[in-house]
Order: structure tokens, then sequence, then C-alpha cells
């Protein structure tokens, strides 16, 4: 699977990219926006990539992609389809890495993958699950045309997080 935008390349991601995955998931960010995934080795980053978007691409045929950028094929985020057991609706999700935030990547990586996600997997609906203080992450999934419809609470979590969706087709 390779999508493609005029900066960005979106591919599935493996087990190679273990490194780039460590770090992403100890981000001071992601762990303050998305949440601490405890892997905190290279052993553990493998285990977690088998472990969610390599299963999910099997289960479901799509997940969390690696986002590369075109002109340094460096990696820089993430960005895909989640599927969560706890709710009906497909999940968008995404996260870069501090060098990659506010030059617009997480928008047009989003874009990409929401017409991957009507052209390839007939999806009309999707949420997007944002910590109410992660104010950029809002902008992001309005511009998108997604609407704030409740706080939802994830079974594991103590906190509760705005739930966000809309028709995409």
């Amino acid at each position: 699977m390779r999508l493609e935008t005029e900066r960005l390349v979106i591919e599935h991601l493996t087990t190679a990219d273990a490194e780039f995955i460590l770090a992403l998931l100890n981000d001071e960010a992601f762990i303050a926006n998305i949440g601490d995934k405890q892997v905190r080795t290279k052993e553990q980053a493998i285990q977690h990539l088998e472990d969610v978007p390599i299963r999910s691409y099997r289960q479901h045929g799509f997940g969390a992609y690696k986002v590369c950028e075109k002109s340094t094929e460096k990696l820089i985020g993430t960005c895909g389809l989640l599927k969560r057991e706890n709710l009906s609706d497909v999940d968008i999700g995404y996260a870069f890495l501090p060098a990659a935030r506010g030059k617009g990547y997480g928008f047009e990586a989003s874009k990409r993958v929401l017409q991957h996600a009507v052209e390839d997997f007939g999806l009309r609906r999707i949420v997007a699950l944002i910590a109410p203080h992660n104010q950029g992450s809002i902008r992001l999934v309005e511009k998108l045309g997604l609407s704030y419809e409740r706080l939802y609470r994830m079974p594991s979590e103590e906190k509760s997080i705005c739930l966000y969706g809309g028709s995409i087709a």
C-alpha cells in the first residue's frame, strides 16, 4: 500500500520501523495527547508494531501508516485508520515527531487517508478521538469537516476525551 500527496508518502509500517516508533511513542506530546503506551525498548516497539498496526492490516485491511517526507524519505509521523472494538465507527489518528509539527503535514496526510478510506474501503463516516486540551488536533479535524459530537471515555481510561465525527463521502 502506497499513498502519495504533493509532499508525503504514506505506507504500511513494518518491524523495520521500530526505532522510529520507539521515538514517537515516547515523545512528550504523544504521551500527553494520546497516552503512554509503555514502549521503552526496541523489542517492545517491534512487539507493538506486530500487535497493533500489522495485526490491523491483516484483520481490517487498514491501520496506522507511516508518513515520510517525499523529498528526504525521512519518517516524520503516522496517520491512519483505526478500528476499535468499543466504537462502531472507524477512527482517524495521527501523530508526528516534533520537527514535523506545524507544517501542515497532519492535515495533508489525514486528507489523503480519508480519500483512501472512501475509495478503498467504502467508508462514509469517520470519527476522531481527541484530548480536550489538544487545540491543534481539534482545529485539524474541524478543517477535515468533522464536528464535536460528545465526550467519550475509553474503557481502560479514567479521563473522557472528545469524540468528533462526520460524513466523509
